[in-house]
């Protein structure tokens, strides 16, 4: 699941790189729109899952509580 989300990432940060220099570009617009829903979708089914992703994303003590994602399989 990490991966997805590392993928859908990758992909948003390059149109939004792309659109830098391609303002008017209307498909890129939607591909990135596209792939910033997909990140979001992503990202909230795995924090659901496994919590926050980052820092910022919730209590920065989430992560120390049992059970550790490992432990899930």
């Amino acid at each position: 699941m990490l991966l997805r989300l590392s993928s859908v990432q990758f992909a948003m940060w390059e149109m939004r790189v792309y659109l830098d220099t391609h303002l008017d570009n209307k498909e890129a617009q939607k591909l990135y729109k596209k792939y910033a829903k997909q990140y979001e979708e992503l990202k909230e089914e795995f924090e659901e899952q496994f919590g926050p992703i980052t820092l910022s994303d919730g209590n920065s003590d989430e992560w120390l509580k049992d059970p550790w994602p490992w432990d899930n399989q």
